[in-house]
Formats: C-alpha cells, structure tokens, sequence
C-alpha cells in the first residue's frame, strides 16, 4: 500500500541564495509530486529566479533550469512564491536551487 506521508513532502536539502544580501525570513518545502513518485523519480532539482519585491514578498518566480524536465517546477515555484525575505524598500532579484529527494 502507497503511503502518502511517507513520500509526499519533498526535504530542501539545498536552497542557495545566490547572492548573501537577501535574509529569509520564511522558506516553505515544496511538496514531493505525485507524477514524480508515480514514474518512480527519486531526486531532481530546480533552479529558479525569484523578483523579490521592497517589502520582502516574492512578486514573481522563473524556472531557469530544472533536471528532470517539468516534474518539479510547479511544486517548486508553488513553495518559492511563499518565501518571504527581510524587506529592504528596493526590488531584487536572486536565484534559488532547490534539491528534491524522496525518502523511500
């Protein structure tokens, strides 16, 4: 029997910033996707570009690379877009990679 818990959240095991001035305050996991457990993808990774606007809210998220192809993307801008950073009353823009791996 499938057990959801066990799989379903995605572990961050790596989220960089690629510039050390952005201070998270909030990050949210992005959950593990169904499509990825049921054609049995055990890892991937993507890397994504995130307009952060002055207030620390993220305005926006781009996918700039992701291994394997379209499996990781939604549930990773999904997470991204609720990341909150400390404000500092002008617009930035960063990269994040998030790495994904199943716990089975």
């Amino acid at each position: 029997m499938f057990v959801r818990s066990a799989v379903a959240l995605a572990l961050v095991a790596a989220a960089s910033l690629a510039h050390a001035d952005a201070k998270v305050l909030k990050k949210v996991a992005p959950e593990y996707p169904a499509e990825a457990v049921k054609k049995n993808i055990s890892s991937g990774s993507v890397r994504a570009k995130i307009a952060i606007a002055g207030d620390g809210k993220v305005s926006n998220v781009d996918v700039v690379e992701a291994e394997p192809k379209r499996v990781f993307d939604r549930a990773a801008v999904d997470a991204l877009s609720q990341w909150k950073f400390e404000g500092t009353g002008a617009p930035q823009t960063h990269e994040v990679k998030l790495v994904f791996k199943s716990e089975d």
